[in-house]
């Protein structure tokens, strides 16, 4: 039972709270940033005193920069709203004529209806082109275009008049007879254009998100100048569902990257209805952002709410804000203002009474905070401003913001055309001055260049440096080490058995200590460098940490220890193939981004590669990127013990399905050598624009030095050499073999001479990819060209006349050679490792996938058997003396 005395306490402990928070007024008044300090260190003294206390994630459903703590507009509203108006009706116009004329061809109108003010105050006030230095101009600030806003960039490039009306009749139209333009952000169709490919969900703002941190790896390696360069990153709040949007969010903020700034354009709608129905995006994400360490300012309200939120007294307007979820939201927008007075002020008469001086037009309009410049420019400047850690805006929207009946409907996604009355009423709300004819064809519209609107948006990007965006190649000056360089890597393991991994690192080391190149590599590793013994380079250059090392390695006290630098040179990830993924692209692409050619080797599980970040490589791809691709602990029986999920056995196949990426699967060293010195020529001193994917294998046998004679280094680049030609007199077969399978055959060729008299040949297909390409070209010349000389594709010329079946191995999918079936018929059998992998030794795992030595055997002898060269009986005892069960299961489906 509580006693009087309690009860003082009681009384004056309130008292004395009362004084607290009329104490904490006057610091917010003064600053609202000293507020958060005096909360914090509060927050520290109860921990230390062991008093629980909350720290709450999601703030109150309002504008995270209150109005007395705004700036004034630095622009000229007027004339801003102008340029708006006229960019939304052209990138409106240019999707509708689209698909009035041609039926079906798609694109969106909704995304950048809702984003138009927040690329507009950008564009005006903060996107930078370039940055003045006293050793000349800096690249200025990335945008990661939010994909489907595309029209409207588009639109903004034909009033600068960048592009003619031409390029925007044939958006979507890339094959006609004048120039198009891409659906989406392609640097690959619009090279001069684009820069970043973002429109496959997730990859712009993961690549942000390691791109800001390799700007801050280049600047503290001292290899491009510090600027005041930010990354901007617009976002779906619908995209945030996909998991590479937000699964790098904690890297930003650990790294304290305060160069980067996500602006998530909640509309609250993805293409089947509201992003989160019952819940509010916004709340969420705040809470997702805040709790990973970033700084979150939201802008929810746009400034006409400003004045009832200073008549309400009682906080009942943000209690009423904070009962409604999105899907209400979606509600109340898609209806009108008789709607929203009855439905959402109608709760709370004294609501009512708040808004009895608006009309319900007023109210209808009311607008939301992603729609108002000052709102916008306080949000973008306090982001620019800002230190210590990344910035999130989360700006509220509506999709489809102007588009009539579309507007806030969950079909506003799939909206590609308006009625006429829509045009009509478009025209009107933005005042384009067309007549009504015009506006009902969507014809485009673009006043004189002295129009003072036009005028004030060049000069604002004349203030920032130019146009954006624009994608500018330098001219290369790279020089690539000449073949002597890898002279040691071409003679062989001197009878030393190593793998071709081990081969790699060696390599690498070089490479690193080249005086004119060794700067410019960046090894990128996810976890695993040890695996791929990686030890020596991580002590040679160090692995790169933002803030060094900080503490002691326990291995401290060996040669090899742990060694993390400010200025280290390797970018270690950790357990992310997305996140080194992203890492290679930065890097890759910072030959045009950066103007420094870097050279990346991301070395990881080939089974891992493809197969998880498929989707990030071809967006490699169309970024035009450059870099080795490294797939370690490659094949399906090279892996051993490893089982089912990590053994690859279908990586090459994959990477062939990206055009610019060269596929090779080197057997020894020397190929490799050949192969890395190639890939530098051709990328980095001829500027072609393509990548290499090379596999590396942990099997240790002898390397071989690299054979004499004319045509190796052509054939291995090409996808094709004899590597042993047959001892026991012309060869009536040929055996193809790759990576470590190539040993497999050289086995067979024994076997076959020994056993059964039977001369081969063995052939190292380094490229079955390289091989089929250039097939595939070869064909089409011809059937293009009847009447000219038939050309002969590279592998049908370098056979000859060599005698006999084809029996190719390798420790991938019996596809891959499978692809040269049209060109060597009948005369090709396939081996390979299609189906599951298994946990055991590479004899056993061999044997079960059919790809060792004596199944070559066996293979070669039934096909002659077929052929009639040799006697069936024999072939049937073969597979008896090899121990092979011809009824065994077969691997593809066990």
């Amino acid at each position: 039972m509580a006693t009087q005395t309690d009860d003082a306490v009681k009384k004056d402990l309130t008292a004395e709270v009362a004084e607290w928070i009329e104490a904490f007024d006057e610091v917010v008044a003064h600053d609202w940033e000293q507020g958060a300090t005096v909360l914090a260190a509060l927050r520290s003294r109860a921990r230390e005193a062991g008093v629980p206390a909350t720290s709450d994630l999601v703030t109150p459903y309002i504008n995270t920069i209150p109005k007395h703590d705004e700036v004034p507009y630095p622009g000229d509203p007027a004339l801003e709203r102008r340029v708006e108006a006229l960019l939304r009706w052209n990138a409106m116009a240019m999707v509708h004529r689209q698909n009035k004329y041609d039926a079906g061809i798609g694109g969106h109108i909704s995304t950048y209806s809702s984003q138009a003010t927040l690329l507009e105050v950008g564009f005006n006030h903060f996107f930078r082109a370039k940055y003045p230095s006293p050793a000349g101009d800096q690249p200025g600030d990335f945008i990661y275009f939010q994909g489907h806003a595309s029209p409207g960039v588009y639109a903004r490039a034909y009033l600068e008049g960048r592009f003619d009306e031409g390029r925007l009749k044939n958006f979507r139209h890339e094959l006609r007879d004048t120039p198009g333009l891409s659906s989406y952000p392609h640097p690959w169709l619009m090279q001069d254009f684009w820069q970043f490919p973002t429109v496959s969900m997730g990859i712009g703002p993961l690549n942000a998100i390691y791109q800001a941190r390799f700007m801050r790896y280049l600047e503290n390696r001292k290899l491009i100048e510090k600027t005041d360069r930010k990354i901007w990153a617009f976002v779906g709040d619908g995209e945030t569902d996909e998991v590479d949007t937000l699964g790098a969010i904690g890297l930003g903020a650990r790294e304290k990257l305060d160069n980067l700034i996500f602006v998530v354009n909640c509309n609250l709608q993805r293409l089947d209805g509201p992003v989160r129905g019952n819940a509010r995006i916004i709340d969420e994400l705040e809470g997702t952002f805040r709790g990973a360490g970033w700084n979150v300012i939201k802008v929810v309200w746009g400034s006409d709410w400003d004045e009832l939120f200073a008549r309400d007294h009682t906080g009942l307007l943000l209690k009423r804000m904070e009962e409604c979820v999105d899907g209400d939201y979606q509600r109340f927008k898609a209806k009108d203002g008789a709607y929203l007075r009855k439905e959402f002020f109608g709760k709370y008469p004294e609501l009512l009474k708040l808004v009895e001086h608006l009309s319900d037009d007023e109210l209808f309009h009311l607008h939301r905070g992603g729609h108002d410049r000052v709102k916008i420019y306080n949000a973008y400047k306090n982001a620019r401003d800002h230190k210590g850690s990344p910035t999130v805006i989360l700006a509220k929207t509506v999709k489809g913001y102007g588009l009539g009946s579309a507007q806030a409907r969950n079909a506003t996604h799939s909206e590609k055309k308006l009625s006429d009355d829509g045009l009509t009423a478009f025209v009107e709300r933005f005042h384009i001055p067309i007549p009504a004819a015009a506006a009902k064809d969507a014809n485009f519209y673009r006043p004189e260049p002295t129009d003072p609107a036009l005028e004030y948006m060049r000069a604002r990007r004349q203030a920032l440096g130019g146009s954006m965006p624009v994608r500018e190649v330098p001219k290369p000056t790279f020089i690539a080490p000449k073949l002597d360089f890898f002279k040691d890597w071409l003679s062989g393991s001197k009878g030393r058995a190593v793998s071709s991994t081990m081969g790699f690192v060696n390599m690498l080391n070089g490479l690193l200590k080249n005086p004119a190149i060794g700067k410019l590599i960046v090894p990128i590793i996810p976890d695993e460098g040890r695996t791929f013994g990686f030890e020596s380079v991580m002590k040679a250059v160090g692995i790169y940490a933002a803030e060094g090392q900080k503490y002691t390695p326990h291995d401290a006290d060996i040669f090899l220890s742990y060694s993390e630098k400010l200025d280290g040179q390797i970018l270690e990830e950790g357990i992310t193939e997305a996140g080194s993924m992203a890492s290679f692209t930065a890097a890759g692409t910072a030959y045009v981004n950066y103007r420094v050619p870097m050279i990346p080797f991301y070395m990881y599980y080939s089974m891992f590669g493809f197969q998880r970040i498929g989707d990030m490589a071809w967006a490699f791809a169309d970024s035009r990127g450059k870099g080795f691709l490294m797939g370690g602990t490659a094949g399906r029986t090279t892996m051993l013990g490893e089982g089912l999920q990590h053994q690859d056995g279908h990586s090459p196949v994959l990477a062939g399905t990206i055009p610019t990426c060269i596929t090779y699967d080197a057997a020894f060293i020397y190929e490799m050598a050949i192969i890395i010195q190639e890939g530098m020529r051709r990328m980095y001193e001829a500027g072609e624009n393509c990548f290499f994917y090379i596999t590396m294998y942990n099997e240790d046998y002898v390397m071989p030095a690299m054979p004499e004679g004319d045509g190796i280094r052509e054939g291995i680049l090409r996808g094709i050499y004899k590597y042993k030609s047959a001892e026991n007199g012309p060869a009536t077969l040929q055996l193809f073999g790759s990576g470590p399978i190539l040993n497999e055959a050289v086995k067979a060729q024994q076997i076959l001479a020994e056993k059964y008299s039977i001369a081969a040949d063995v052939w190292s297909v380094t490229s079955y990819n390289e091989l089929r390409r250039d097939c595939i070209d070869v064909e089409r010349h011809n059937r293009l060209h009847p009447a000219a000389k038939e050309r002969k594709p590279f592998i049908v010329e370098t056979l000859g006349n060599a005698a006999g079946p084809l029996i190719a191995a390798s420790d991938y999918m019996k596809s891959l050679p499978d692809g040269l079936s049209p060109w060597l018929g009948t005369r090709l059998v396939s081996l390979g490792t299609d189906g599951f992998g298994r946990s055991d030794n590479r004899e056993h795992l061999r044997r079960h996938f059919e790809v060792d030595a004596p199944s070559i055997v066996a293979a070669a002898l039934s096909k002659l058997a077929r052929d009639g060269v040799i006697q069936p009986k024999i072939a049937e005892k073969a597979f008896a003396d090899l121990g092979l069960n011809p009824e065994a299961p077969n691997a593809a489906h066990a």
